[in-house]
């Protein structure tokens, strides 16, 4: 195990690897080596503590993969602000409740995202900012927050450029911040993560440096990645993915990060053709609209040899289509999820094709699975159907100011039930069978039905609402909404997909509407969702 903050991991690799690479942007001239790469970092945790960032203090996040995210993410690391970070599909009602939730001081956002502006998000939550000096902010809904900083050319009221920002940390000495990094454990939190429960709100994930660089250093080696690899990272930032099986597993190598700055198939082919690029990342959907492209054949994707398909279950002839069309024979396949650091099992690059696409591999080093009988800490035979558990370095601190929902989570003896359930072979090889919760997976995206319900409840018109996943060619799965409306009540389709347009991310709102007189029920009264689920398929 390796016992050592974020921040002493990129200074490790600027001792090793000085001259290399360690952050490229292929689309416009932006290339950082190791030394280079760790110098900004320590700007950034300059200008991190120049707003009044003490350890410990949360800041938020809230953009696509642009350049500046890397220097957060490790620049955090040094001065030990817990980095929280925002799903940019958040919207008004999401963003209001992580930022009040996480406690967060200050606010780091790019101004606008195609035709969505998230400033004009941020000024509808604090109207105040508008007229506040930058740094002070008095927010009546959000009294902890105090500094916003925009990443644009356009300077907003009430905010920092981030060249502002950058410059206010000349005011921190190299002293303090030798003297900050010196107060840093391996073990404190540094990364808050949100994901979404069957209470339906979002609920923050402390992850450590331990948790973190420890799982970042099992994935690469899975990989088999070295200081000569160079990763591919079209997943966003604000996930697991990207900034752990991203950015960390491809330091903790001493490898080039090559982020992509939002999705698109074309440009993601263009930047692994241009930088040689040897590892490439993506979710299932990713992948697939890559093998689609009418021209892929166009691309030279010869250096390609390996990378990480995640998020969903993988259908063969797409990893067939992987390996044979786009060269990676040694694509890995993982699973886990936030609250395990992300991952839990992996295959390994000489795992037989059977392997990578019936199972998720089996546990990384150090990690603990095992599949319990529902319920019970009772574990069950090999190739039995079970609730996955862990136990090891990758579980979490816990869920931030929510001790019964880790209590629930985490049992007495340490094992983290992860609620899906599975099978193992006797050689740990695990299967994901399906979910013990309701939560269903769109593109890579967890969604809970509960947090949709809960927000259609607020619709003036409905009586009651039942949310679930249903099959989906491109997606995966998309969600379903079965509702009954108030008596004397009419709505359409329309209607409802209006009311959460700009209050839910997009792929919450429900692709399929269907309008009910009730439920399928147990005798005890309990609604059978899987019913539902079977009425969908008559539908269509």
């Amino acid at each position: 195990m390796v016992y050592r903050t974020i921040g002493e991991l990129v200074e490790e690799k600027a001792l090793l690897y000085p001259n290399r690479e360690a952050l490229v942007y292929a689309d416009r001239n932006f290339r950082l080596t190791y030394s280079q790469f760790n110098r900004h970092a320590d700007e950034v945790a300059k200008a991190l503590m120049a707003i009044g960032l003490d350890k410990g203090d949360h800041f938020a996040v809230w953009t696509t993969n642009v350049p500046q995210w890397p220097g957060l993410q490790f620049g955090s690391g040094k001065m030990g602000a817990p980095l929280v970070t925002v799903n940019t599909n958040y919207r008004t009602a999401e963003l209001e409740y992580l930022l009040e939730q996480s406690d967060s001081r200050a606010i780091i956002l790019m101004d606008q995202l195609r035709d969505y502006s998230f400033i004009d998000t941020l000024y509808e939550i604090c109207p105040e900012l508008k007229t506040s000096e930058p740094g002070k902010l008095v927010s009546e809904r959000l009294p902890l927050l105090k500094t916003v900083v925009v990443i644009s050319e356009k300077k907003y009221p009430g905010t920092f450029t981030y060249e502002e920002f950058l410059s206010n940390g000349q005011k921190i000495t190299d002293e303090q911040l030798i003297q900050r990094k010196n107060s840093l454990s391996y073990d404190d939190v540094i990364n808050i993560q949100y994901t979404s429960g069957t209470t339906g709100f979002p609920k923050g994930v402390m992850l450590s440096h331990f948790n973190l660089i420890n799982n970042a250093i099992n994935i690469a080696e899975c990989m088999k990645l070295t200081y000569e690899d160079k990763l591919c990272i079209p997943v966003p930032f604000f996930h697991c993915f990207g900034c752990v099986i991203g950015t960390l597993a491809i330091v903790s190598a001493g490898g080039t990060m090559v982020p992509v700055q939002e999705f698109n198939a074309a440009e993601v082919l263009r930047t692994v053709e241009k930088e040689k690029c040897t590892a490439l990342h993506g979710v299932p959907t990713m992948f697939i609209n890559e093998l689609n492209l009418p021209n892929i054949q166009d691309y030279d994707l010869s250096s390609l040899r390996t990378g990480v398909m995640a998020g969903s279950i993988c259908p063969i002839e797409v990893l067939k289509g992987v390996m044979n069309r786009m060269g990676m024979k040694d694509i890995t396949i993982c699973y886990g999820q936030t609250e395990t650091s992300p991952v839990l099992t992996q295959t390994r690059t000489n795992d037989p094709i059977h392997l990578k696409v019936e199972t998720v591999g089996r546990a990384l080093p150090n990690v603990e699975v095992k599949i319990m009988e529902p319920g019970t800490n009772n574990e069950v035979p090999p190739g039995v159907q079970g609730e996955i558990c862990a136990r090891g370095y990758v579980v979490m601190k816990g869920y931030y100011k929510n001790p019964d929902a880790t209590q629930e989570a985490i049992d007495e003896n340490n094992w983290l039930h992860t609620g899906d359930l599975g099978t193992m072979d006797e050689n740990g090889y695990v299967r994901i069978t399906g979910r013990l919760k309701d939560m269903f997976i769109r593109g890579g995206e967890n969604i809970y039905p509960r947090e949709i319900e809960e927000f259609l409840y607020k619709h003036p018109k409905v009586l009651d609402v039942q949310v679930a996943g249903v099959p989906d060619v491109k997606y995966g799965e998309e969600a379903a909404a079965w509702i009954i409306l108030k008596d004397g009540q009419t709505a359409t389709e329309e209607e409802i997909k209006s009311f959460c347009d700009g209050k839910i991310s997009r792929h919450k709102i429900p692709r399929y509407i269907y309008f009910v007189d009730h439920y399928p029920m147990t005798a005890s009264g309990k609604i059978q969702k899987f019913k539902l689920k079977e009425q969908f398929k008559s539908y269509i």
